[in-house]
C-alpha cells in the first residue's frame, strides 16, 4: 500500500467517524425536542399533534397536520413557539431558550409528516 493510498484511507475513516457522531448528535437532538414536546405542548397538542386532548379542544387547537398549519414555514412554527399566540397560547423563548424553540418547530413540521 503506498503512502498516497494510506493517507486516503485514514481521511475516509475520519470522514465516516464524523458523519456517525454528527447523526447521533442529530438524533439526540431530536429525542430532546421529543421529551421537550411531550412535556410542554402535548396537553393542548396531544402526543400526535393533533389537538384532541380535553384542553386541545376546549382551546380549539389545531391539527398540525391539517392543510393550513402544513402551510406555515418551520420559521413560523418557531415565532409562534417562542412568542406564543393569542391569549390561550405563552410564548416559550424565555423559558426553553431561542434553540429549543426551533428544535420544537422542526419537530413539529416533523410530527405532522406522520
Amino acid at each position: 500500500m503506498t503512502r498516497t493510498s494510506k493517507v486516503v484511507g485514514t481521511m475516509m475513516a475520519m470522514v465516516c467517524l464524523l458523519a456517525l457522531l454528527s447523526a447521533e448528535r442529530l438524533s439526540a437532538a431530536d429525542a430532546d425536542a421529543e421529551k421537550v414536546y411531550l412535556d410542554k405542548c402535548s396537553v393542548c397538542h396531544g402526543p400526535d399533534g393533533a389537538g384532541k386532548t380535553a384542553k386541545g379542544k376546549k382551546l380549539s387547537v389545531k391539527d398540525v397536520h391539517s392543510p393550513d398549519v402544513q402551510k406555515m414555514t418551520e420559521a413560523q412554527f418557531a415565532e409562534i413557539i417562542a412568542k406564543g399566540k393569542g391569549k390561550d397560547m405563552d410564548g416559550f423563548e424565555k423559558e426553553l431558550g431561542k434553540d429549543t424553540c426551533q428544535k420544537l418547530a422542526t419537530y413539529m413540521k416533523d410530527l405532522a409528516k406522520k
